[in-house]
Parts: C-alpha cells; sequence; structure tokens
C-alpha cells in the first residue's frame, strides 16, 4: 500500500468513529481511568505534522479537516478547497476508484508563502459515507530533476551528433578527392580536428557525470597547490603561445589543501583554457594565490570580451556559451565551467566570478586549506591577490556570483 493510502485509511478510521473508544496507555484492572492519548488524538497529530498536504472533503465539496501543509501548498484558499481538488472529489465518489489531479498553483506570481511550489501532484481517495481524502505532496524537485534530464539528454545528442555528422561529411569528401594529395591532406587534418573536439567532448561528459552530486570527496590527499599551478600552466602553455597570449603568474605560496590533485589540475586547466580562448591576440591573462582564512583561492584574470550581468548566473551550465560562434571556433565543449564548479562543491568549495563588459573576468578557483576543519589557525595572513582582490571588491557595479556555467 502507498504512503497515500495509508493516509486515506487512518483518515477514514478517525471520520468514521471505529477507534473512538480505543485509547494508548496504562490501565488498571480495577477501572482506573486510562492514561496517555487516544489514538483518534494520535492520528490527527499525524495528519497535522503529515509532509504532504491533506484535505477531507464532504460529498458537498466542503472542507471538514485540512493539515497546515494543505495551506502551503495552495490546496485551501479562503477556507475552500481547490477547485480541481473538489471536482476530482466527485469523480471519486461516484466511481469508487483514487483519481489522480494535478493540484499545481495556477498563479505562479503570487505564491502563498515565498516562493511557491512549481509542482503539486496529489490523488483524491473515496472514504465512504460520502467523504474523500485529497493527498498532494510537492514534486517540483522531481519535476526539475526530470527537466534538466531531457535538457541534458537534448544538449548531449545535438553536441555528439555535431562532430560525428562533420566527421562522415569529411570521410566523403576524401574519398572524392583521393586522387588530390593536398586535398586528402586538407580535410584530413579537419578530420583530425573534429575527432580530437569528440573525444574532449566524450571525456568532459565522462567527468562531469563522475563529479555530479556536488558531494566531498571520500578520500583527500594534502595538495600542493604551487604544483597544481604549475601542471595546469604547462598544459595550457602551448594554446597560449599560439594564440601570442602571455600568462603571468605570482610568486610561489608553498599552500596546501586537501583534495584530489587530478581533479584540481583539470579544474584550474579549464580556468586558464576560457581565460586564453576569450581574450585577444597579445593581451595578458594572470594567475594569482592567496590565503583567505580557511581557504586557499586561486584566482585566474584576463583582459578579454567580458561576460554580460545576465549571463552571471547561467555561465556555469552546462553547454551554455556567451558566444557559440567563438566556442566552435575555439573548439569549446561548453562543460568546461560546468566541471570547475562541480570539482569545487566535491571539495567543499565554491567559484566566484567578476566580470564587467569590455574589461575582462575574474574566476576565482576556493577551495579549504589543509587543516581547515581541524580547528588550527590560517598558516599566514591573507596575501593579496591583486588581479582578483581589486576587483571582487570594486563597488563600481561589481557583481560577485558563487554559481555559474560555460562561456
Amino acid at each position: 500500500m502507498t504512503a497515500l493510502g495509508y493516509t486515506a485509511l487512518m483518515i477514514a478510521a478517525l471520520l468514521l468513529g471505529a477507534v473512538g473508544g480505543f485509547v494508548i496507555g496504562r490501565g488498571s484492572r480495577n477501572g482506573a481511568k486510562p492514561q496517555g492519548p487516544t489514538v483518534a488524538e494520535l492520528l490527527q497529530r499525524l495528519v497535522h505534522t503529515s509532509y504532504n498536504g491533506v484535505v477531507v472533503l464532504n460529498k458537498f465539496g466542503d472542507v471538514v479537516l485540512h493539515n497546515p501543509r494543505a495551506d502551503e501548498l495552495g490546496l485551501i484558499r479562503d477556507h475552500q478547497a481547490d477547485p480541481r481538488a473538489r471536482k476530482a472529489a466527485e469523480q471519486a465518489l461516484v466511481t469508487g476508484e483514487p483519481v489522480p489531479v494535478d493540484l499545481t498553483p495556477l498563479n505562479r506570481a503570487a505564491p502563498l508563502r515565498g516562493r511557491g511550489p512549481a509542482a503539486v501532484l496529489g490523488e483524491v481517495r473515496p472514504l465512504g459515507d460520502g467523504f474523500a481524502v485529497v493527498d498532494a505532496a510537492d514534486e517540483s524537485d522531481s519535476v526539475r530533476l526530470e527537466a534538466t534530464r531531457r535538457d541534458f539528454v537534448a544538449n548531449v545528442s545535438h553536441e555528439l551528433k555535431t562532430p560525428v555528422g562533420a566527421l562522415a561529411l569529411l570521410a566523403e569528401a576524401v574519398l572524392d578527392a583521393a586522387d588530390d594529395a593536398e586535398e586528402v591532406r586538407r580535410f584530413s587534418t579537419k578530420i583530425l580536428h573534429e575527432s580530437t573536439r569528440l573525444g574532449t567532448l566524450v571525456s568532459e561528459l565522462i567527468a562531469l557525470s563522475r563529479l555530479q552530486g556536488a558531494e566531498r570527496l571520500p578520500e583527500l590527499t594534502t595538495v600542493d597547490v604551487d604544483a597544481v599551478v604549475e601542471e595546469a600552466l604547462g598544459r595550457c602553455r602551448l594554446a597560449a603561445e599560439s594564440a601570442g597570449i602571455e600568462i603571468a603568474v605570482d610568486e610561489s605560496s608553498g599552500y596546501l589543501l586537501d583534495g584530489d590533485r587530478t581533479l584540481l589540475v583539470t579544474a584550474l586547466t579549464n580556468l586558464i583554457d576560457n581565460a586564453v580562448s576569450y581574450s585577444p591576440p597579445g593581451s595578458p591573462v594572470s594567475i594569482s594565490r592567496r590565503l583567505s582564512g580557511d581557504f586557499v583561492e586561486i584566482a585566474v584574470t584576463d583582459r578579454g570580451i567580458g561576460i554580460e550581468p545576465q549571463y552571471h548566473q547561467r555561465v556555469f551550465e552546462r553547454f551554455f556559451r556567451v558566444d557559440p560562434a567563438r566556442s566552435r571556433a575555439t573548439g569549446g565543449t561548453g562543460l568546461g565551467l560546468a566541471i570547475v564548479k562541480h570539482v569545487a562543491a566535491n571539495h567543499g568549495g565554491e567559484v566566484k566570478l567578476w566580470s564587467r563588459t569590455g574589461t575582462g573576468s575574474t574566476f576565482t578557483l576556493r577551495v579549504p586549506r589543509h587543516g581547515a576543519t581541524d580547528g588550527q589557525p590560517a598558516a599566514e595572513p591573507d596575501r593579496a591577490a591583486k588581479p582578483a582582490r581589486s576587483k571582487t571588491e570594486s563597488a563600481d557595479g561589481v557583481t560577485t556570483v558563487e554559481t555559474g556555467g560555460v562561456r
């Protein structure tokens, strides 16, 4: 029997008086008055504290009883049940069968208390003697999760279809130009580019699937921040030199943190790759480190195109790109910053963004320092990371975002 069935059964017992004379407690055999709440009282408490919204209607559609959760979910307004619930109750009384009903608030602009539920799904069950119970739950999280899943599948299908289609067309072109060595070489180079892009996309999808859930890593090792920066720089140096971009790095810090070195290198590499990809040739990119309380901060600053304020809340979404054409040209997958966000979350940290259109952007990866959870004080005072700090602390139109997505 489902939870809805149990609720209906208990309310039916409560209404029909089947439990009216029984009590919970101890009584003496010589007729002493028993002590403790009655079963009816316990059922009332159960309904009152239920996480689901519960409303009992009579055959006229009037509210006989309801719990506070029913008010929160919008099942009751002005002491009357939602018309959809009343209609479903009429049908349930006629057929004698449970009737599912969608009770999602119709007026999304004016929720009852704060942010209204996005989806309220319920079931109406007949109780007999002209009574029916409406049992509804907030299914907003499930609906959002399903919508995210559909979007993710659609985006993955689209992103995979593009390089696969390109590979098929280029293979046909190679076959048609089999006698022209120069054309074969040109098309083969493009095939290599598309296959590399496809491999990168698949690898990042696998990495993102492993990181999904934002849970802390089960096993942490002591990681040298300077070694992470050096390895990430090594991975990005060729792309930076090809773009004519010089990467400036502050002095070694000696900071340590607890985490997974491979994941941290991947996250920082993605930040540096983004900074290089979205910077004009010859412009500088800088990397700075500082200790801020119990967190080690690694900031990557570029002087590129910047991100408009309306995109600050979306840049860490999977496959979201501020400039799709530029991402295609640079081979971006649209997953880099999503991976950074999840790496930070899995380490108990976060990613902060400062950006201004036409000026540039600063992405700051914040991860708890080594020993931050054992009550030890910081090893040394904050060391200024000027490129990141001057921007995040500016009061002139600066927006700080702690969630994010892919440019």
